[in-house]
């Protein structure tokens, strides 16, 4: 009895204790990051942040935000809401104390949420974008209603993660897209081109399905293109430098390298190492060196008068800031002048990162070395005989180091570096000009020991000699020769005396001949490379002749990175409120502690920087990826704020699925772009109609929620290759250099510069937009009129906007005009003439669909129209379509206004 009691009580006691924790349990902790943090930005960080620190009081970093403020106490204290200043300034009655000062009181709920954390322990948390990409958590067996019924059926991971949220937002899944729309998108997205007709014809009669296609799509060269031009946006890829002359470069061999990676599917963490340090791997070749580029796609300023310094500093800021935008979505340039004023960057850690990317060789000089040489066979096969002659008479270590210098020219000095100038001058602040009787000196220059020095120079004046010598102008002679008129720039080799450490090496030139202010030669450069040795040797003239020839070369040369050797290994500091010219503390190359950790394997250079962005700890990396590839194909990113991950970004809207995604990239695809498309485009969110109610309009204006189809314009590149390809001109050569299709007289009017557009010939008018020519100062107006940028700095989503001018390229344009008249003839003669049928045609030529009755009368109805106009005026006819009559003339108005519609503008 006494047990069966006991027993009872036991069991009134448990139920008590469950029903207390049910209804009266522990409290649900407050999140700072979800909860916490977007309050503090808000009200409180503008005053209180990275750049005020109003009382001495900051809440971007958890030691600031606990620490004593200027009255000697914390503002939270945590544990303890009623002893935090914080809730009491909050809610306090003054409006002189209460804060935020001046504006409206935060709401009741903000403050009850402040103090339940406050006393919950305050505990501090990190941004969810600066947490590490965790392995997803995926329901065992996903289900919900299929796109066209009711019943439950097995759902991708990206649908479950898109339809989980719909029923709570009153909307649910559209039904299945139009087979041939849907095989128009998938083109477009995957290659810029509407599907080919052989694709088409597979498609529509059932020999491949839907993945299939995708797949054909995927390995097409036309994919490396089409994303090639998404990553020349963030690579600020242009073809011009920039500034105010804006003047021609080569850099066509990288935009050639990002579509020859991209279909080959390079993987993601090698696309990036080898970009920002190609140069540093062992053994580089030329493609990891070509790869460099990247950070070479900074502006050069080669007007006269401009400090070489700063604008070198100015490119070097432009990498920091582009490097953390284009890999981990951050906003960094702010950080230059003053700590983050809302994500836990500090100021100094900027210039710490800058001290990876500070140490290239590349000085905003007019040559814009150093620049990797592109041999022609006959040409390569030289180097490599003269390689093998330095391994065999010099060693493995010299063979090296002359093979780099036919590669790059490096190690030199440029001649701006001189200093002490006397009857002397730097020739538009670029070159060394010595007068008769003048001198200049180069401080701190290693010789390497050198028994050869090498001359890069011009001249226009017979008889100068020129002597160096150690320290100044009565120092030991090291090396004394002379130079005539030249026919261009030339590279000399003059026998040097070999001295050890640094010198300071002062150079002057004597010429009776000249006149007292003439320079006696324009001097570019100079470097230390030893003599050739084994002069000795049968075999030796031959290779000699083929180094001189070399030293000379003048064919393609690509702008790349190359690191300082340790001898001209250049320090970093940190600017004063981000002034060039106000340098404070010196700092060694570290990455933001917030933004992933460091291994200590990892050397402090630009390729352990490289191997930090892409080791699979680092939080942004992948979910930026992920970010802008989702972004290209829905229009729009998981996180709207594609240049912005951090705390004042827009919030993720499927923050599951886009960590879903950031690690299978990683650690299932292996960074693999081409697999995370596949997944995207195969799924049945991405597959959905775009066609939309008016009440689903409301409700999710952005699909922001994608309860329907990704529908928007194309790309300016995209418009005009679409009209080239439905019309059978598109060229589909690849690779090499820029052209220049047609566009109006008088578009460039660029000062000082010499340089003029000639329209391009052939087939070359008509090659895809990746290849056309971008000048900076003036780009390609028809791309400006679509949207496109004058790629002077990184560009992480272009605005899609609809003007009238957008009609008028259209309509006017010589591209689409030709593309016009060239798919009308080819129709008018394939449907025997007959308007209607023509008609019918083109419209199914252009968007895979049937054209609607009502069309096809508004159609018919301008083709007549345009005919009696042509009719009556037969010279406005020839100069139209020249050789044409009136009905295919008339038919080429109809089928330009058919590729101005909506549908033939816009992803289906």
């Amino acid at each position: 009895m006494l047990t069966n009691r006991l027993a009872l009580i036991l069991s009134l006691l448990i139920g008590i204790t469950l029903i207390g924790f049910f209804f009266f349990g522990t409290e649900k902790e407050v999140d700072y990051s979800t909860e916490i943090k977007p309050i503090f930005n808000k009200h409180c960080i503008s005053c209180h942040g990275g750049v005020k620190k109003n009382g001495g009081f900051s809440l971007l970093f958890e030691e600031e935000a606990f620490a004593p403020t200027e009255s000697g106490h914390p503002a939270i204290v945590p544990g303890s809401s009623s002893s935090s200043e914080l809730i009491k300034r909050l809610t306090h009655s003054d409006p002189e104390l209460r804060m935020p000062y001046q504006r409206a009181p935060l709401s009741e709920e903000e403050i009850e949420l402040l103090k339940e954390w406050i006393d919950q322990g305050a505990k501090w948390g990190k941004h969810w974008a600066y947490e590490t990409v965790q392995k997803p958590k995926l329901p065992a067996n996903h289900t919900a209603a299929s796109l066209g019924g009711t019943e439950n059926t097995s759902l991708a991971p990206i649908d479950f993660f898109v339809r989980e949220k719909l029923p709570n937002l009153g909307l649910s899944p559209s039904s299945p897209e139009n087979p041939m729309r849907l095989l128009r998108r998938v083109a477009l997205d995957i290659t810029g081109l509407p599907p080919s007709e052989s694709l088409v014809q597979d498609f529509n009669s059932g020999k491949i399905s839907y993945e299939q296609a995708v797949d054909q799509l995927l390995s097409s060269e036309a994919y490396g293109e089409k994303w090639a031009t998404w990553w020349l946006d963030l690579a600020r890829y242009a073809d011009t430098k920039g500034y105010e002359r804006d003047v021609s470069r080569t850099f066509w061999p990288y935009r050639d390298w990002v579509i020859r990676s991209f279909n080959a599917d390079k993987p993601f963490d090698e696309f990036t190492i080898e970009q920002l340090a190609g140069d540093l791997l062992p053994n580089p070749t030329q493609d990891q060196l070509t790869a460099t580029a990247f950070h070479r796609n900074t502006m050069n300023n080669d007007e006269g008068g401009t400090e070489d310094e700063e604008f070198r500093v100015a490119a070097v800021l432009d990498r920091v800031s582009t490097t953390f935008e284009v890999w981990q979505s951050t906003t960094m340039a702010c950080v230059q002048c003053h700590s983050h004023p809302y994500d836990p960057i500090k100021h100094k850690e900027f210039f710490e990162s800058m001290a990876f990317f500070n140490n290239t060789r590349d000085e905003d000089t007019h040559d814009e070395e150093p620049r990797l040489r592109f041999y022609e066979v006959e040409d390569q096969a030289k180097v490599n005989q003269i390689v093998a002659w330095a391994e065999e008479n010099e060693g493995k270590t010299s063979a090296k180091q002359r093979a780099d210098f036919l590669k790059f020219h490096e190690p030199k000095y440029a001649a701006h570096l001189a200093t002490d100038f006397q009857k002397s001058e730097l020739i538009d602040t670029k070159w060394l000009g010595l007068w008769p009787g003048g001198s200049a000196v180069y401080k701190n220059i290693e010789t390497q020991g050198s028994d050869q020095l090498l001359l890069d120079y011009w001249s226009g004046v017979d008889g100068t000699k020129m002597t160096i010598r150690k320290d100044g102008p009565e120092g030991e002679i090291l090396a004394s020769f002379g130079i005539n008129k030249t026919q261009g720039e030339v590279v000399k080799e003059i026998p040097f005396k070999p001295v050890q450490g640094k010198v300071n090496l002062y150079i002057e030139a004597q010429n009776p001949r000249a006149k007292p202010q003439q320079n006696t030669s324009s001097i570019v450069w100079f470097a230390f490379v030893p003599s050739l040795k084994g002069k000795e040797k049968p075999g030796f003239s031959t290779v000699k002749k083929s180094w001189e020839e070399l030293l000379h070369f003048r064919g393609t040369r690509l702008p790349i990175l190359i690191e300082n050797p340790d001898f001209m290994a250049r320090p970093t500091f940190v600017f004063e409120r981000g002034n060039w010219m106000v340098p404070g503390e010196k700092v060694s190359p570290k990455a933001p502690k917030e933004l992933g950790t460091w291994k200590s394997e990892w050397p402090s250079n630009r390729l352990g920087f490289a191997y930090w962005l892409t080791a699979p700890e680092n939080p942004l990396t992948s979910r930026t990826l992920v970010n802008r590839v989702w972004d290209q194909l829905f229009g729009r990113g998981l996180v709207s704020t594609l240049e912005d991950l951090g705390t004042q970004s827009d919030p993720p809207s499927h923050p599951e699925l886009l960590d879903y995604l950031a690690w299978k990239t990683v650690n299932d695809y292996h960074w693999s772009i081409k697999s995370l498309i596949r997944e995207i485009v195969t799924s049945s969110t991405y597959q959905q109609s775009s066609v939309i109610s008016s009440e689903a309009f409301q409700k999710d204006p952005k699909n922001q929620w994608y309860a329907r189809g990704p529908r928007y314009r194309l790309s300016a590149e995209q418009i005009r290759d679409q009209a080239l390809a439905a019309s059978g001109l598109l060229s589909r050569k690849m690779y090499g250099k820029p052209v220049m299709p047609a566009q109006p007289e008088g578009i460039w009017q660029t000062v000082y510069n010499g340089e003029s557009w000639k329209e391009s010939e052939g087939e070359d008018k008509y090659r895809r937009s990746v290849y056309t020519f971008l000048k900076r100062t003036s780009p390609y107006p028809s791309f400006i009129s679509f949207d496109a940028g004058s790629r002077e700095v990184c560009l992480s989503k272009r605005l899609v906007t609809n003007t009238p001018l957008q009609a008028l390229v259209t309509l006017n344009d010589p591209v689409y005009l030709d593309a016009a008249k060239a798919l009308s003839q080819k129709i008018w003669e394939a449907t025997g003439k007959n308007p209607e049928s023509a008609i019918q045609k083109v419209y199914l030529q252009l968007v895979f669909l049937p054209i609607s009755e009502s069309k096809k009368a508004t159609m018919l109805q301008l083709f007549r129209s345009a005919k009696l106009e042509f009719d009556k005026d037969q010279k406005a006819r020839e100069a139209f379509f020249p050789g044409a009559d009136s009905c295919l003339a008339a038919l080429t108005v109809a089928t330009n206004a058919m590729m101005n519609l909506d549908e033939f503008l816009t992803k289906p």
